[in-house]
């Protein structure tokens, strides 16, 4: 089996494709590596593509009027971004740049609304990541209104717990390295006022704070401080193939 045909198969989406669709994918698809801090496209750039990760971590950012970075959402291993181009095929709006070194699959719009046409799974699919995208966006915004600068930052850790925690010895480290500056990309805040809250979270034992790292001591209590319940902690993903 093919890199690029094992990194098709193995995304969600595509898992109950055929093999000769598969087969007709990897064909079209193409597989491109980026550097750390390079961008995947920009916006205005033409949506001529869906892209799959297949190894790094891609942020999707959006630039506020006065030139200021808003983190919209991180990209991990498996998954879809750029989806947005099988809904109008115009320009895009967001950018995205690589958080890590990356590779990823560039599969073509034209490749995906033919598959869509003929597998309903897919379609469901890419329509349900939309949705879901869509409204942890939402859900930022409304913090964003409603919402202390702390509570922010908590509700923001605790989604980063459902997505990237990882059970160690005195809690739960995020195995995403973010400064604090992107932190307060992501809550519309500043990087003093995070290092300052990460600073009373941890006075307070519920976090133990480093250089990136952030290690949850007490889930239970931190979510109890937002009114929310703990979250469950991400499945393991498959183990990528050994680059030659």
């Amino acid at each position: 089996m093919s890199e690029k045909l094992w990194y098709l198969k193995n995304c969600q989406l595509f898992d109950r494709m055929s093999s000769e669709s598969l087969a007709k994918v990897e064909l079209a698809s193409r597989m491109h590596n980026f550097a750390k801090k390079s961008p995947i496209y920009l916006p205005a750039d033409a949506s001529n593509d869906v892209f799959l990760l297949a190894s790094g971590r891609i942020k999707l950012c959006h630039l506020t009027p006065d030139g200021k970075q808003s983190i919209l959402a991180f990209i991990e291993p498996g998954e879809l971004f750029g989806e947005l181009a099988v809904v109008d095929g115009g320009s895009r709006e967001e950018y995205a740049e690589a958080l890590e070194k990356s590779t990823i699959v560039l599969i073509p719009r034209t490749t995906i609304e033919q598959l869509m046409e003929t597998h309903a799974d897919l379609t469901l699919g890419i329509t349900k990541m939309i949705g879901l995208r869509r409204r942890r966006i939402e859900r930022r915004l409304k913090n964003l209104l409603f919402l202390s600068n702390r509570e922010r930052l908590v509700h923001l850790i605790l989604e980063l717990v459902e997505q990237y925690g990882r059970p160690v010895e005195n809690g739960i480290e995020l195995t995403i390295k973010l400064s604090h500056q992107e932190l307060a990309n992501v809550i519309g805040s500043t990087r003093e006022t995070v290092t300052v809250l990460l600073g009373e979270l941890q006075l307070e034992g519920l976090l133990k704070v480093g250089r990136r790292r952030i290690v949850v001591t007490k889930l239970d209590n931190l979510a109890a401080g937002v009114h929310r319940s703990a979250p469950d902690l991400p499945q393991p993903r498959p183990t990528a193939p050994a680059r030659r």
